[in-house]
This record gives C-alpha cells, sequence and structure tokens, in this order.
C-alpha cells in the first residue's frame, strides 16, 4: 500500500500559474508521497501530450509511481450520436493513460439535473454499456477502470454498487472517495465498510459538516438534504479518519491511497500537513 497525493490537491497552484504538473509532482515527493496521481485540471494531456513524457519521466527520476488518471465522462441525457462520441473520447483518455503507464483510471459515468432513483434506474443500463466498452477497451492495456461517488447522481455507496454488478466486469470497480458520500448524507464509516471491497483507487478527504439550521456563511456547499460542507486538512474535520483508515487498513487494501485537499488553507501547506496525519495515523492503527 502506498500513501501519495492527487494532483487534484494542488490545482489550485496549476491553474494560478505558480507551479507547473511537473513541479507538483516535485513538491509531492518532497513532502514524502509514495506515489502522485494525475487530475488534468490546470493542464491538458490531450492538447499537450509532451506532458505525458514529462511526467513520466519527472516520477521516474523522483522514484514515485504514477498511480491513476482521473477525467470527466458523461453518458446520460444525451442523443445517441454525442453517446457513442464520448465513449470515444474516453477510449482515448485510455490510451493516454497507459501511455502514462498507469494500470488505473477513473472516469466518470454521468451528471444529471434530475437525481432520483428512478431517473438513475432509466439510465443505469446505457450508462453500464458505456463504461463495459470502456472497460473492454482499457483490458488490452491491463488497465482496471472506475467509477468514483460523486457528483450527486452517483455519490451513494449503493448506486456505485449497482453500477459495478451491472457492467460486470472483472477490471471495473470503484475510486473510493472516503469523503464524498457526505454529499448525500451518508455516513462516511458506514458507506466505506459497503464498498471498500470493490475499491480500485481510494481518496482520502477530510470535510467540516455543520447541520441545515446553522448556516455558516460564506465558503460552504449543501449537501442533497440541505446540511453543510467544506473541505478540510485531512485529519483536522469531522470525518473519522482513524476510523475510517483502520476499516481499509483491516479489509487487506494493498493499493494507492491518495490525500486530495479541498479546503481553504494554502493548497501547499493543506496537502502536507494531510499527507503527514494520514501516515501517522496509519502507522498508529492496528
Amino acid at each position: 500500500m502506498k500513501i501519495g497525493v492527487s494532483t487534484y490537491s494542488l490545482c489550485r497552484a496549476i491553474q494560478s500559474q505558480e507551479m507547473s504538473v511537473t513541479e507538483a509532482i516535485s513538491y509531492i515527493a518532497e513532502i514524502g508521497g509514495e506515489h502522485v496521481e494525475i487530475v488534468p485540471i490546470g493542464f491538458d494531456l490531450t492538447e499537450s501530450p509532451e506532458l505525458i513524457e514529462a511526467i513520466r519521466n519527472k516520477a521516474a527520476e523522483l522514484n514515485i509511481d504514477v498511480s491513476n488518471y482521473s477525467i470527466g465522462a458523461n453518458f446520460a441525457g444525451i442523443d445517441e450520436q454525442s453517446y457513442q462520441l464520448e465513449i470515444q473520447r474516453v477510449m482515448k483518455e485510455v490510451d493516454i493513460a497507459s501511455r502514462l503507464g498507469v494500470k488505473r483510471m477513473r472516469h466518470d459515468v454521468a451528471t444529471s439535473d434530475d437525481i432520483s432513483i428512478r431517473q438513475f434506474l432509466a439510465d443505469l443500463p446505457r450508462m453500464a454499456d458505456a463504461c463495459r466498452q470502456i472497460a473492454d477497451y482499457a483490458a488490452q492495456y491491463g488497465i482496471t477502470t472506475s467509477v468514483e461517488n460523486h457528483g450527486y447522481y452517483f455519490q451513494a455507496s449503493d448506486r456505485i454498487q449497482a453500477l459495478i454488478h451491472e457492467v460486470n466486469r472483472d477490471n471495473f470497480k470503484t475510486t473510493l472517495d472516503i469523503g464524498n458520500f457526505m454529499s448525500v448524507d451518508e455516513d462516511s464509516v458506514a458507506a466505506v465498510k459497503k464498498n471498500i471491497s470493490y475499491a480500485s483507487m481510494i481518496h482520502v478527504k477530510d470535510l467540516y459538516l455543520r447541520p441545515s439550521n446553522q448556516n455558516p456563511g460564506e465558503g460552504w456547499i449543501l449537501t442533497q438534504s440541505g446540511n453543510y460542507l467544506r473541505g478540510a486538512i485531512v485529519g483536522q474535520g469531522d470525518i473519522k479518519i482513524r476510523e475510517v483508515l483502520q476499516i481499509i487498513k483491516n479489509s487487506g487494501y494493498d493499493g494507492y491511497v491518495s490525500i486530495e485537499f479541498e479546503g481553504m488553507e494554502d493548497c501547499r501547506t493543506g496537502t502536507r500537513i494531510g499527507l503527514d496525519n494520514v501516515k501517522r495515523i496509519w502507522n498508529e492503527i492496528q
């Protein structure tokens, strides 16, 4: 098991051009990250393919793994032509994942204004078929594709499981984000227990949670039922991090764990402290 950092944690610095993606990788290695997860925010590997080799070379130079490639996608609420084009686009992103040298790739599945279970069940067969085609394509590279629990529509643990079973491919799993369950008012501990066996990748983030009758003001987002969430440094928010990490450790999970920082603090500081906290707690628990 290796603990590292998603470039998403540093996207504010990357987007502001304070840091390039290769400089972000150097920073991750400097603070003790054992791998880097590539999330193309602030850079584009399709438009700048030379960055693919630059990322691989920088990671190799610093002796850290490139663990996962995470991209957006949507297969719901679109016409047939757009649906087929989106599948083909994501397959080209699988080619990029292979060139990066990763064996794990997360792609989104759907966004929808209607997040009802009725709409989800109506969309499920078509979404699953897209994921199945992409997983089959990724199999030639030995890549496991995955869906992450985020975006409200695909955030609840049961919906993730429903899609995984509908796709029915050994190389289609979930990127399990321990914090994102909270956006649909699902307890992180309970949800991680339910879905840890399906995980090909784990994101560790932390969040502050406040009830719907205590509006904390600027900087907070609403959960599905109207509670308030704000990003925190991992280990300093309201998620029971120690208990969640204990579940992960007891499960025998032996893949990559990525720190995701979404707090209001400086992204470099927040990422470093969160990484330190996770490594310390992981070593403390039995």
